[in-house]
């Protein structure tokens, strides 16, 4: 295994060090300059292939303070919102990268591929899966590239997971466990409060680090299609103004603008006969839901969890098998060394709109992310388990 690890580092180290081209320059414009919009912004920074043209926020002065926090000088901002800017043919934009809260996500993807652009749109992919569907129906209609903001995948421990998975060594998998999140995690600070908000953010833990972990699985082992799930969601820290994890000058506002979810679980029934038992938090009375289990036929893989969903594996793992009769447990090392998954994101989004495509991260791998997203929300909702259908597209 420690062979692999290393081949797993070395694939990636070559893929930092690659030259770029910078002959042609990707025109980008951002929509939404919130705090993900910084992450993307540093990763376009460190590419001489592009040039930063526009951007919009729907909060006035602020596009123009963000690109000005960076010193660039030139750049368009002078819009009311993202179908202003998009309607600036002068601008010649490629593609943009949508930062907005949650509940923007799908306008925002759908009118800048009907306006000619490629979209790096940040996750999760939507609220709703009928959401991610249109989405889907407008990508397929305008023949754009469109790619999800998934950069644990471009993690090589992330990747060995796939590469154990893939290999056979656990045989048929029936069972995974999978979770992670904070003990007092919930993302509200002074004025910030719109991952809290209904109306903004429309989905809480479930999809702000929920997205992660499913996406962690599911990449690994195939993507099984979701037949069912059977759901619960919580908001009790985060209604309470005693919750310890607010600012006590806020914490009345955020405890009557909570509107999603603090914390999420559910079993979902995925294709090949596959029982995925899941778990997230934002705020819990516990260090850790647990470590990512995945049980097969011929073995058991363990991931240990992380305090915090940061993108990778909280140590080293651990295959469990039986050798010749014998229990024998397999340490899988940590692959360390540099590796920079936002920039490896933004990067590969950027190489595909020059060589036209395809999607890093695709959308028809993330459907059924948000499928089960969606599941377990109208699962809570009505309290049973409920059928998980994805339309033809």
């Amino acid at each position: 295994m420690a062979d692999k690890s290393m081949e797993g580092l070395n694939s990636f180290t070559a893929r930092e060090e690659n030259v770029v081209d910078a002959s042609k320059k990707v025109r980008i414009g951002f929509i939404g300059t919130g705090g993900i919009a910084n992450s993307h912004m540093k990763a376009y920074l460190g590419r001489p292939d592009v040039e930063i043209v526009a951007g919009c926020d729907i909060v006035p002065g602020k596009a123009a303070k963000f690109f000005a926090s960076y010193e660039l000088e030139g750049v368009k901002t002078d819009y009311r919102d993202h179908e202003e800017m998009l309607a600036d043919k002068s601008l010649n934009l490629d593609a943009v990268s949508i930062c907005t809260y949650n509940r923007q996500h799908a306008n925002c993807a759908i009118a800048a591929m009907r306006a000619g652009l490629h979209v790096l749109l940040e996750k999760p992919f939507t609220v709703t899966l009928d959401e991610a569907i249109e989405v889907m129906k407008v990508e397929k209609e305008t023949g754009r590239i469109l790619s999800i903001g998934f950069q644990p995948r471009f993690d090589p421990n992330m990747q060995m997971i796939k590469k154990i998975c893939e290999s056979g060594e656990l045989g048929r998998i029936y069972y995974i466990q999978t979770g992670g999140g904070r003990r007092r995690g919930i993302p509200a600070k002074s004025h910030k409060d719109t991952f809290i908000r209904d109306d903004t953010a429309g989905i809480g833990a479930l999809g702000d680090i929920g997205c992660y972990s499913i996406d962690m699985i599911m990449n690994a082992i195939g993507h099984p299609k979701p037949l069912t799930a059977t759901g619960m969601i919580s908001d009790r820290f985060g209604k309470d103004p005693n919750y310890s994890g607010y600012n006590p000058a806020y914490a009345e506002e955020f405890a009557e603008k909570f509107g999603v979810d603090d914390f999420a679980g559910g079993f979902i029934r995925l294709e090949g006969d596959i029982i995925l038992d899941f778990r997230i938090s934002w705020a819990m009375n516990m260090d850790s839901p647990g470590d990512t289990i995945i049980l097969g036929t011929e073995g058991g893989l363990r991931i240990p969890a992380t305090e915090c969903w940061n993108g990778t594996v909280g140590g080293e793992m651990t295959i469990y098998k039986e050798l010749e009769g014998v229990p024998t447990e397999l340490k899988v090392p940590i692959i360390s060394g540099k590796c920079d998954r936002v920039g490896l994101k933004v990067g590969s989004f950027v190489e595909a709109v020059k060589n036209g495509g395809p999607a890093p991260v695709p959308t028809s791998q993330i459907i059924y992310n948000q499928a089960i997203i969606d599941g377990l929300a109208r699962s809570a909702a009505i309290g049973r388990e409920v059928e998980i259908e994805i339309p033809e597209i």
